[in-house]
């Protein structure tokens, strides 16, 4: 019995395809397999992040982005501080006791939210739905606002309105109070956002 002929060339091109489709199949699962490590732009975007309030006047405010959030910092005046007691029958958690560890590190359980009384840092995002509060730091009566208003944030989309602690107002869509982030102190002027290591 004869051995059956074997097509050299078909040979030829059946290995070429098995080594090219090999090939494309390493080249293929490098990629996905990459997507497995961060990098550096996504290490970047949860280290901490450095803020100088050297300039910041009272009644002022500065934002710098933390994790891809808006963090705010706001310098009060100490007529706004004084409106934070106006004001502690009217917000939800006045002292900050509801999910404490999500939402406010223990330093900034108190009723000006803050570590110093002056200097607020909060996450500008609203609780409700994750929209961007306004500033309206102006005390007094405006369009969708109290008539005893003593400054603070309203979100336009909802109607939530915080304090200048961001503390939220009761009978709000809104359920928390603006995130105040982990921070620390590097000097005076220098705060550092993301991190609480001497807390």
């Amino acid at each position: 019995m004869s051995k059956p002929e074997v097509d050299q060339g078909r040979r030829t091109w059946v290995a070429i395809a098995c080594g090219a489709g090999a090939v494309g199949g390493v080249a293929a699962a490098v990629p996905f397999v990459s997507t497995f490590t961060p990098s550096e732009r996504a290490k970047a975007a949860g280290a901490a992040v450095e803020a100088d309030i050297s300039a910041l006047k009272p009644g002022e405010k500065m934002t710098v982005e933390w994790r891809g959030k808006p963090v705010w910092i706001v310098k009060r005046t100490p007529e706004q501080l004084a409106g934070l007691k106006k004001v502690d029958a009217q917000v939800a958690d006045p002292n900050s006791e509801r999910k404490p560890a999500e939402l406010t590190p223990e330093y900034a359980r108190n009723e000006h939210r803050s570590i110093k009384e002056d200097i607020l840092v909060v996450v500008g995002i609203c609780s409700h739905l994750g929209c961007s509060p306004s500033d309206k730091f102006q005390a007094g009566a405006q369009p969708s606002l109290p008539d005893d208003w003593q400054g603070g944030f309203l979100c336009p989309c909802h109607g939530s309105t915080f304090d200048m602690a961001g503390r939220v107002f009761k009978n709000k869509p809104a359920p928390d109070n603006l995130e105040v982030p982990p921070h620390m102190y590097l000097s005076d002027t220098k705060l550092l956002i993301g991190e609480d290591k001497k807390a």
